[in-house]
């Protein structure tokens, strides 16, 4: 399928892997962009140099395009802002605020800048500002979430500008794909999914509890401090909203999440540790190469829009 977004990047498939903190380091996000797709590397909270030598690794992996996200309340943001710059990285995708200060800089280096959303009003902002595309992403995703669902944001951020938008948030499957496509997206972004990748350096007791998980497994913490965050549901969790239904404050609060979610991705904690993860979750039964996943969304999503919905 060709879409704007497609052209924009110069990728074969409408699909985009989350910047998974974590998660999305170069052998994943290699792996995505081999399969057709854009492959991300999550910048998170990494030092620069550390951003450097992700970037470097999956350029070893592959000669297709990939993107860095940059989570700008990151303390290293500005850091790493030259840093995609200086290794010639041509789209990045942002999350946690605005990216206006760095958009300048990033256009005369010829990045493509695609901020993810969850409201119009910033999708609007971030037309303004400069921006390629948008991601318009809903609450059903996994980690931190806004408060809108996917199929009531996505048709009104297409209304509202007149630049691409790439769907996120409750997309796992073709259905999903072809769902968001009606709405009016021109790409998908999916990142549960791919959490279960065979090339994704995930612990394999994180992606077991994943491919268990129900529709009902998943659970949102830290509403009380304005920062929700979707996981699925284990002790931590049950400890977390107990302690928020008693009032702790957010140091509190903070102190038990501290490096939990290395804890669960790297060490295999999935009892301690924030197993983040989308409402998809449910719909996950296997692990799978990015491969087959790219091609499973993307071309059976493809043949539901032409027949009508029916495979």
């Amino acid at each position: 399928m060709k879409t704007r977004i497609t052209q924009l990047l110069g990728i074969e498939y409408p699909i985009i892997q989350g910047g998974m903190a974590w998660v999305a380091e170069h052998n994943l996000a290699a792996a995505v962009s081999n399969a057709g797709g854009l492959g991300l590397i999550g910048a998170a909270s990494a030092p620069p140099e550390i951003v450097r030598e992700e970037i470097r690794k999956c350029r070893e992996l592959t000669d297709k395009p990939f993107g860095v996200n940059v989570m700008l309340l990151n303390p290293n943001a500005e850091e790493v802002a030259k840093v995609v710059i200086e290794e010639g990285v041509k789209v990045v995708t942002t999350g946690a605020g605005s990216p206006a200060k760095f958009m300048d800089a990033w256009k005369e280096a010829g990045v493509k800048v695609i901020p993810v959303v969850a409201s119009v009003a910033m999708a609007k902002m971030m037309e303004r500002a400069g921006a390629d595309a948008v991601v318009a992403e809903g609450m059903e995703s996994g980690g931190h979430i806004g408060s809108i669902t996917t199929m009531a944001l996505l048709p009104q951020v297409v209304d509202a500008v007149s630049i691409p938008v790439i769907g996120a948030g409750g997309i796992g499957d073709s259905r999903g794909f072809a769902a968001a496509y009606m709405l009016g997206a021109e790409a998908v972004q999916v990142g549960t999914r791919f959490v279960v990748a065979s090339e994704s350096i995930v612990h394999e007791n994180y992606k077991d509890k994943l491919v268990k998980s129900s529709d009902i497994d998943s659970e949102v913490t830290g509403m009380s401090t304005g920062h929700p965050v979707r996981s699925i549901r284990n002790k931590m969790t049950r400890e977390y909203l107990r302690l928020e239904k008693e009032g702790a404050d957010f140091m509190e609060l903070e102190q038990l999440t501290l490096g939990s979610l290395r804890k669960a991705v790297i060490d295999g904690d999935v009892v301690n540790g924030t197993v983040m993860a989308g409402q998809i979750a449910g719909l996950i039964k296997k692990k799978e190469s990015c491969k087959e996943i790219v091609e499973d969304i993307v071309l059976n999503g493809e043949k539901l829009l032409k027949n009508g919905g029916r495979f």
